[in-house]
Order: C-alpha cells, then structure tokens, then sequence
C-alpha cells in the first residue's frame, strides 16, 4: 500500500480511500505513487499552482518596492526573485507546521520542495519582463506593466508545470511535502 499525501489544495478536492485518491469533482480514482509512479497533470498542478502563489507575492511585491524606489531593472529583479524564494518557502513551511518538525526541519523540506520549481518559474517570468518590451519601465500605473507581469507569471505557470510532474513522479519537488499534510 502506498502513502497517501497530498497538498493543502490537494486535501480540499481529494478525499482517502484506502490506497486510491477519489477526485471529488470527477468521482475517479487515481494511485499516487511516489518514486516512479504516475503522477497526475492535477497533482502536478496543485504543487505548481502552490509554487506559483508564493512566487507571484514575491514577485509583485519586488516589482512594486523596486520600480516604486526607482531602482534599476536589475536591482528590482534581485529583490523580487528573493522575494519570491522568501514567500515560496514560508507558504510551504506553513503548510507543514504541524507535521512536527523544527523550524530546522520545516526549512529542509521547503528547500527540497521548491528550489527547483521557483527557480524555473522565476528564470522565466523575469526573462519574459526583461525581453517585453518597456515592461521594466513601464511604472506601476501602466497597464503594460501588469499586463506583462501577469502573462510572465502564466508563462512561469505553463512551463514549470510538466518540470513539477516529472519531479513528484520520481519522488522528488513537492512529493517530499505530501506524506507531511
């Protein structure tokens, strides 16, 4: 019998049944495996979505302080992929406060679960607003701003997805959260 775990979104549109996992919304029943079993595109995008909240909040709010004090594209950038680091790990050591482990111990699973996946997603939305162009200089009031934004963060959601699915497939990324919820 394997292990049933899940993300905090997971848990809300899952429910246990012995060794299988019911889609509430679908009413089939998937295996998750962990180590080489199949993993499903929800599964992959519940940890992603995750993923993708905390850098989002970081990211903004960099982009936001950044562009607000006048810094250059470069200084704005550095502050919102550590931002979104920040604010991608501590979403998930939230998630699992109450597994019992050390604050120590909360930080080496945020680590496993999420490095790769932010740095794919940051690598990718700070690229697309460095190559769309004025997106950097555009100014909080502009609609090209957030408009980049919002579609670099899409971009970051689209391609780290597939990054996520493989990783939880082999037990890695955000596998290493599920048997803590």
């Amino acid at each position: 019998m394997t292990t049933q775990s899940h993300t905090g979104h997971e848990h809300a549109a899952h429910q246990h049944h012995g060794g299988q996992v019911k889609d509430e919304h679908s009413g089939h029943h998937h295996h998750h495996h962990h180590g080489g079993g199949k993993v499903s595109w929800r599964m992959a995008a519940s940890a992603t979505l995750h993923c993708l909240t905390g850098c989002a909040i970081g990211e903004v709010l960099g982009m936001i302080i950044g562009t607000a004090l006048g810094w250059s594209a470069l200084q704005t950038i550095a502050l919102a992929v550590g931002l979104a680091f920040l604010f991608g790990y501590a979403l998930t050591m939230f998630g699992i406060r109450k597994a019992g482990l050390g604050f120590g111990g909360m930080v080496k699973v945020a680590l496993a679960a999420d490095t790769v996946s932010i740095l794919v997603m940051e690598i990718i939305d700070n690229g697309a607003m460095l190559v769309i162009p004025g997106a950097m200089d555009a100014g909080l009031a502009s609609g090209l701003f957030w408009g980049a934004l919002a579609g670099a963060l899409v971009l970051a959601f689209i391609v780290t997805l597939p990054i996520n699915r493989w990783l939880i497939g082999r037990g890695k990324g955000h596998a290493v959260v599920h048997g803590m919820h």
